[in-house]
């Protein structure tokens, strides 16, 4: 059996993201038992030039289903813009995404797979084939925010683990 890239992409981001859902439900509620505003988790960091916990949320939609977005299109660009700090947002950032990947037909991607996209940046741009964009450099992209996103409410002191971040693995049935 051949791996699709649906199934190494979107089905992977979606495990992944469903897992993120609930560390923000995790974080909501370390938050309110402590008494807390969102913005003691939501705007934490691991270092000063790293984006906070709510732009890692937003940075995981961005390389999962915008991504997807942008190679129909043919371009994808950085979101520089600032994330909400609430945690309403943030759960609504990732049940749109997860939504998005969810509703993404069969074998779109496949038959995507060896199209031309490009990244922009300023004056920097890559260009890529859709597979390899995806999974060479939208997917590590994805997985940097995650597991940041993770490290920072660990760093932050909640009691969340490793099965916490892998969330409902596909086993064989």
């Amino acid at each position: 059996m051949t791996a699709s890239l649906d199934n190494a992409f979107a089905a992977t981001c979606l495990q992944t993201l469903n897992s993120l859902s609930g560390l923000v439900d995790r974080a909501e509620a370390h938050c309110a038992e402590r008494g807390l505003p969102a913005e003691t988790l939501t705007d934490a960091r691991l270092a000063p030039d790293m984006w906070p916990f709510a732009k890692q949320i937003f940075e995981a939609g961005h390389h999962s289903a915008r991504a997807v977005a942008a190679v129909r299109a043919g371009i994808f660009s950085p979101e520089l813009a600032p994330a909400p700090t609430d945690f309403a947002s943030l759960r609504n950032e990732l049940a749109e995404t997860i939504a998005t990947l969810e509703a993404l037909p069969a074998g779109e991607l496949d038959s995507i797979a060896g199209r031309d996209t490009r990244f922009e940046f300023g004056t920097m741009r890559m260009d890529f084939t859709v597979a390899d964009f995806l999974l060479s450099f939208s997917l590590p992209n994805f997985f940097f925010h995650t597991t940041t996103a993770y490290a920072i409410l660990r760093n932050q002191g909640l009691g969340i683990g490793k099965r916490d971040f892998l969330g409902q693995v596909r086993v064989k049935a």
